[in-house]
């Protein structure tokens, strides 16, 4: 079982900044692909970012060139560092950890934190 504590979310005005955190019990957190996912109200969940076990990246096309992924394997953690956000970035934004193994798929989601942006 893996726990996901998200963290960082809040108030921003647009073209403001915000870094998101996420804290994982994980006993092999190295071996998981990490990501972020977002909602917004009325729509579907939907992929911001991830990163693989080996350090590779993947941004869905309307964040690349704003936000960067990273994780820090020491600390079980995924940073999410967004820029230039916009009203339309304003979701609840999810933490997610993936592992594929024997030909089954683990999938864990934390709580959510609400990043809301707005003048």
């Amino acid at each position: 079982q893996v726990q996901l504590v998200e963290s960082g979310g809040g108030l921003v005005q647009p073209g403001g900044s915000l870094r998101l955190s996420c804290a994982a019990s994980a006993r092999l957190f190295s071996t998981y692909t990490m990501g972020w996912f977002r909602q917004a109200p009325g729509k579907q969940r939907e992929l911001v970012a991830f990163i693989t076990s080996g350090g590779t990246t993947n941004y869905a096309d309307s964040m690349k060139g704003r936000v960067t992924i990273s994780r820090d394997n020491a600390k079980n953690t995924v940073n999410l560092q967004m820029n230039s956000l916009q009203p339309e970035d304003t979701a609840v934004y999810y933490c997610n950890a993936f592992s594929r193994a024997y030909g089954v798929n683990y999938n864990y989601w934390g709580q959510g934190t609400q990043v809301t942006v707005s003048s």
